[in-house]
């Protein structure tokens, strides 16, 4: 697996609504109506990473996750980070 060009990273930005690329990670910030969702929003996550072996860096607060995405063996966003972004857009449909 390579590391998409920023050409083609700016074209799926385009698809994945509030996701930015920084500093070599893919990320978005989530806030949650409550704790427990956020905690929920987690759990299922944390499933579908294990389920496609590619997992992300999460930052827990209350009420607000931060989601990173990168491949730390390419040192960069690969096509596993956004087929797990679009994973995770469709997690979120289930909370908003």
């Amino acid at each position: 697996m390579n590391l998409i060009n920023k050409k083609e990273l700016k074209d799926c930005l385009k698809h994945l609504s509030g996701w930015i690329y920084k500093d070599g990670f893919l990320k978005k910030e989530i806030c949650f109506n409550s704790y427990m969702d956020s905690i929920m929003f987690v759990n299922l996550i944390a499933q579908r990473a294990e389920e496609l072996n590619h997992h992300p860096d999460l930052k827990i607060s209350y009420c607000k996750i931060e989601v990173l995405f990168t491949s730390h063996d390419f040192g960069g966003v690969t096509h596993s980070c956004i087929k797990m972004a679009e994973k995770t857009e469709t997690i979120l449909s289930e909370f908003f």
